[in-house]
């Protein structure tokens, strides 16, 4: 279903939106940007009475950001950015990618139980956040419900980049809330010195008495190389924080996947080309899932459900022929396949720096199962390619220009089958360009869209074409800071779920009615940040305002008891926020930082935006010494307290995690870790108000992981 659905039902998330001029959001805002310049003034205090030496000062160091098309560092970016790598990625790493994500600067997560996890950033989600695996696009049904899983592993992964703005454009102009990019070392880039190089992990924990196993090994000789990794996790139903009302573990909330791919590269002078093939299962709960709305159905733009004699809703309108009591939670078994190819020819022919291949073949299953019994099947059959030709400088200017083209096949079958089969078509061409002048820096983008999707069984096709455009610049206004600013206008064409939905979904306590007459979206986004990048106290602060003509969301027109009739409609929706970091380096041994965000969201008539995330501070103290390290993080999220129609208040929470870990080299040079991760210490009750299910399914409570990391 639509990520943009309002829910009703008690189980089911209830979001809120902010006005901007909400006053009880105040105090956070002004908390956040108190941190920051409180912080800084310290810091510059410090500075004005000791001069900045090599062994007072830190630099942030130099992360190249893949997604950027152009392979620019952190400090080079003009548009905001998250890089999550080496041992940061280690313990903030989760067992879905909304998980590893979700306390970072504007970035939320949709949370489904232990199961599914979809990040949300700055406020949108579903097909608005684009999920990449190296550039290229991850293939799933996550972007259909937030009960879907996304088909990409954290353990397996060697960097995640976030990143906004007219990087972002080059994979898609419907990625206005921005795109994730998941890299990995399936395909190998370069032999290995020594002939061969890998790591393994084993990790335990006892929140959901869950295991975990993940290795990779590279092997080469000559020009080529072999690749192969797995993993496997396992987790019985999770405890939750004390207070309760329905016990201290969510029921169905057990999870196990595993996954494994095997790559083969021919690496010469001038590039590279390689082959994988990866394979992901993976078996989790739905908890909060809702039986009671069996044979509902619409007579036109209301909801009936049971007999034809009226709107009777007694007990005998939902008899079935099964007991659901005993059949216990839904359970979703999922299959994925996919076949990938990348390549790059470095200086293939004058005036041409580099040419960069994606593709890939996608073969996704996935059946929800009750009682059993096969209730409903999901299929999605998609290839995917993409070719970036970057070129020598001209005028100053370096950049490249791209292509990319898709197809999506998607079925659902069963009693759940609230999206006809259908096929989608869609093409894209893009241009990127940057150029330095001296401490200015410049960025811009174009792109145009076109796509066609066919509905198969209405025999409906609707066809979209979109143009965007977008133009960043950065100010070295001083050595060691940045001012940016950059603006975006960009088209998100329909999805067919968006289109052509016409069912019930029990998993959100839905009735979708998708809408064929649905318009592009256009968007207009403009963000302005400051950061320092070196001294002992580093920040960045950034703050957006995006406004979305025809944005498409879920309109509730009818509701029965907790189950909403949706139909998919258009109208002005506008985004403001603000998010921000700050470090300060006490000394060689400790520094403290602050984190924070916010976003006020509103749709033209005034009415709310639901399952909007909420505004957060976190406060954070590392420290270093010897061969260890530890981190302790304070985080509080804000009541919810301003709810869209059919949504409950969320209250707020703060909760305490703690990191340590130590760090040692063996006798033939190569390092190894034990790490301990203590969540939730206070065992503080937590509710997700981003989630379908914030009250069927709150956050863990009090856990503790240990974890070994070898390399070889």
């Amino acid at each position: 279903m639509g990520f943009h659905a309002q829910q009703a039902q008690p189980l089911v998330a209830r979001t809120a939106i902010l006005k901007p001029q909400a006053r009880d959001l105040r105090p956070v805002a002004a908390a956040v940007i108190g941190l920051l310049l409180g912080s800084a003034a310290l810091a510059q205090n410090a500075e004005g009475s000791t001069p900045a030496t090599a062994t007072n000062t830190t630099t942030l160091p130099e992360v190249t950001v893949s997604a950027s098309g152009t392979n620019r560092t952190v400090d080079d970016m003009t548009t905001p950015v998250t890089v999550l790598q080496g041992d940061e990625l280690v313990q903030k790493r989760g067992a879905s990618l909304g998980e590893t994500l979700a306390n970072e600067p504007g970035i939320q997560a949709t949370h489904f139980g232990a199961g599914a996890s979809r990040p949300v950033i700055r406020g949108m989600d579903g097909a608005r956040v684009k999920v990449l695996n190296d550039g290229a696009v991850i293939q799933d049904a996550s972007t259909i419900s937030p009960d879907h899983a996304v088909v990409s592993e954290p353990m397996l992964a060697t960097q995640i980049e976030v990143l906004r703005g007219p990087s972002a454009l080059i994979y898609g102009a419907g990625a206005i809330g921005g795109v994730v990019n998941v890299l990995d070392n399936k395909i190998p880039t370069k032999v290995p010195e020594k002939g061969y190089e890998g790591q393994v992990e084993v990790r335990a924990g006892t929140g959901a008495n869950d295991a975990a196993t993940a290795l990779s090994l590279t092997a080469g000789s000559g020009p080529f190389a072999l690749h192969v990794e797995g993993m496997a996790r396992n987790a019985d139903d999770y405890r939750v924080g004390s207070g309760w009302g329905l016990g201290n573990k969510v029921d169905g909330s057990r999870a196990r996947n595993a996954g494994g791919s095997i790559g083969l590269s021919w690496i010469g002078d001038s590039g590279y080309v390689g082959l994988a093939y990866t394979r992901t299962q993976a078996r989790y709960g739905l908890p909060g899932h809702n039986h009671s709305f069996e044979g509902c159905h619409t007579h036109g733009l209301h909801l009936h459900c049971g007999g034809h004699d009226g709107h009777d809703h007694g007990d005998d309108d939902h008899d079935h022929d099964h007991d659901h009591e005993e059949e216990g939670v839904p359970v979703v078994d999922m299959h994925s396949e996919r076949y990938d190819l990348r390549s790059e020819w470095r200086q293939p022919f004058a005036g041409v720096s580099a040419i960069r291949v994606r593709g890939g073949v996608t073969r996704y299953h996935h059946d929800e199962i009750e009682g059993g019994e096969i209730s409903t099947s999901f299929k999605n059959r998609a290839h995917d390619m993409r070719v970036d030709v970057l070129h020598e400088p001209i005028a100053g200017w370096t950049g490249l220009v791209g292509f990319e083209a898709a197809q999506r096949r998607f079925s659902a079958t069963g009693e759940e089958a609230y999206v006809q089969p259908t096929r989608t078509q869609s093409q894209g061409v893009y241009l990127l360009e940057e150029r330095r002048f001296g401490d200015f820096g410049v960025e811009a983008a174009l792109r145009h869209d076109w796509q066609s999707v066919y509905a198969n069984d209405d025999g409906l096709v609707r066809k979209h074409k979109g143009n965007s455009v977008s133009l960043g610049g950065s100010w070295r206004f001083m050595p060691g800071y940045r001012l940016s600013a950059h603006v975006t206008s960009a088209s998100r064409l329909p999805t067919a779920e968006e289109l052509y939905a016409r069912g019930l979904h029990m998993a959100t306590s839905t009735y979708e009615l998708g809408n064929p007459d649905l318009r592009k979206e256009r968007s207009g986004n403009i963000d302005i940040g400051i950061a320092r990048t070196a001294g002992d106290t580093t920040y960045s602060v950034n703050v957006y305002r995006n406004r979305v003509n025809n944005y498409i969301y879920g309109r509730t027109v009818d509701e029965h008891e907790g189950l909403q009739l949706l139909q998919y409609a258009q109208q002005t929706a506008t985004f403001t926020g603000l998010e921000g970091q700050i470090q300060h380096r006490i000394n060689a041994n400790w520094t403290v930082g602050a984190t924070g965000d916010l976003v006020h969201a509103k749709l033209e008539d005034g009415s709310k935006i639901p399952r909007l995330a909420p505004a957060r501070v976190g406060l954070r103290v590392a420290g270093k010494w010897a061969n260890w390290r530890s981190e302790a993080q304070w985080q509080l999220v804000k009541r919810q307290n301003k709810v869209a129609d059919y949504e409950t208040e969320t209250p707020g929470y703060g909760m305490l995690n703690w990191r340590v870990s130590y760090h040692q080299t063996s006798s033939d040079g190569t390092p190894w870790q034990i790490y301990l991760k203590l969540d939730n210490l206070t065992n503080k009750l937590a509710y997700v108000h981003t989630s379908f299910i914030k009250n069927a399914a709150p956050l863990q409570g009090r856990a503790i992981s240990l974890g070994f990391i070898k390399q070889f």
